[in-house]
C-alpha cells in the first residue's frame, strides 16, 4: 500500500471525485491551500486527513507537504483535484514500489479537454514525477509550477492517469493561464540570462522527460514564438486530427505563450509603479490561515 496526497485549493467541484478515485488507498492526505469555497466541508466527509497551509508556490508547498505531513507508508502518490486515480494505475504502482533499484517513478497524463482526450497536440506521453519512496524526492519553484529533486534513480510507469485540465470551465482555465503566464514571464527572463539550451539531452536525452526541458529552453529563444508553438502543435504534432477540441487547445496555447511574451517584456522595459501610501502595519491587517487536520 501507498499513501496518497491530494493539493487542492477553491476544488469543491472536484474534491469528491477525486477522493474517491483514489479511496483505493487505506491513507489520503488533502493538503489544502486555505480554499475560500466548500473543498474542506467536502473533503472532510471522507475518512481522510486535511490539513490547510498557505500557499506560497507550488514547490515550496509540495516541500513543506512531504517534511510537515508523515504518510502512513513509505512510498506516496501526488494527486492533484483535477486528475484521477485508476485502479489499472494503482495496482501498477502497487507493483512498481517492490523494486528495490528505484526510488521513484514518472507518470503520464492524458489531458481531458472540452469532453475529449487531447492525444497529439499535449506531446502525449508527458510525464510527471508522482510516486516515489518518501524522504527521497523533493521539489523546487520552476515557473509556474515545480521541478523534482530526486535522490537514486527513477524510472517510468505504462499506465496514465486522466487530467480534467477543463472541469471547472473555460472562463476558470483563462483565469488560471493568466497568473501561471506572470510566473511564467519571469522564469522566461532569468533563463534567458542564466540558462542554456542542453543540445545534447535535446537531441541525446535519455528520457522523454530530459528532452522536453532541453526543447522548452530552446524554445524560450526562438522568435515568433506563439507562432512556431501553434505550428509546432497543430501540424507537426498532429492536433488537427484532435478535432474541434484540438484547435481550441492548441489556440489556446499560443494565446498563453503570447501572454508570457508580453509580461516578460514588460517586466524588463516598464518599471513598476512605486506606491507613494505607506503600507499598513502589521497590527492593523492580519491575514492568517489556521492550520487544521480532520480525520475520521
Amino acid at each position: 500500500m501507498f499513501s496518497i496526497y491530494i493539493l487542492t485549493y477553491n476544488e469543491e467541484l472536484d474534491i469528491a471525485a477525486c477522493i474517491e478515485s483514489a479511496m483505493l488507498s487505506d491513507d489520503i492526505i488533502v493538503v489544502d491551500s486555505c480554499s475560500s469555497d466548500r473543498t474542506v466541508e467536502i473533503a472532510s466527509r471522507y475518512p481522510v486527513r486535511v490539513v490547510q497551509h498557505a500557499f506560497e508556490s507550488h514547490g515550496r508547498q509540495r516541500t513543506w507537504m512531504l517534511e510537515s505531513i508523515p504518510p502512513k507508508h513509505e512510498w506516496v502518490y501526488i494527486l492533484e483535484a483535477d486528475e484521477r486515480m485508476t485502479p489499472e494505475l494503482f495496482a501498477e504502482c502497487e507493483q512498481a514500489k517492490e523494486n528495490p533499484d528505484y526510488i521513484g517513478y514518472y507518470v503520464a497524463e492524458r489531458v481531458i479537454f472540452l469532453n475529449q482526450w487531447i492525444r497529439r497536440s499535449t506531446q502525449y506521453p508527458r510525464y510527471q514525477m508522482r510516486l516515489f519512496r518518501h524522504g527521497k524526492v523533493w521539489f523546487t519553484d520552476y515557473g509556474h509550477t515545480e521541478r523534482e529533486v530526486c535522490e537514486g534513480a527513477t524510472s517510468f510507469l505504462k499506465e496514465t492517469y486522466p487530467h480534467y485540465t477543463c472541469s471547472k470551465g473555460l472562463s476558470r482555465w483563462i483565469e488560471k493561464h493568466n497568473r501561471y503566464s506572470t510566473d511564467e514571464a519571469r522564469e522566461t527572463l532569468y533563463q534567458l540570462e542564466n540558462g542554456k539550451v542542453d543540445w545534447r539531452d535535446l537531441f541525446f536525452g535519455k528520457s522523454e522527460v530530459e528532452r522536453r526541458r532541453a526543447l522548452k529552453d530552446l524554445s524560450l529563444r526562438l522568435p515568433a514564438r506563439p507562432f512556431l508553438r501553434f505550428l509546432y502543435m497543430y501540424f507537426l504534432l498532429g492536433g488537427c486530427l484532435d478535432g474541434r477540441a484540438g484547435l481550441a487547445w492548441c489556440t489556446l496555447q499560443a494565446f498563453y505563450e503570447y501572454l508570457i511574451l508580453l509580461k516578460a517584456w514588460e517586466m524588463k522595459y516598464i518599471p513598476t509603479p512605486s506606491l507613494e501610501a505607506p503600507l499598513p502595519q502589521p497590527s492593523q491587517l492580519e491575514v492568517s490561515c489556521t492550520t487544521s487536520e480532520t480525520a475520521k
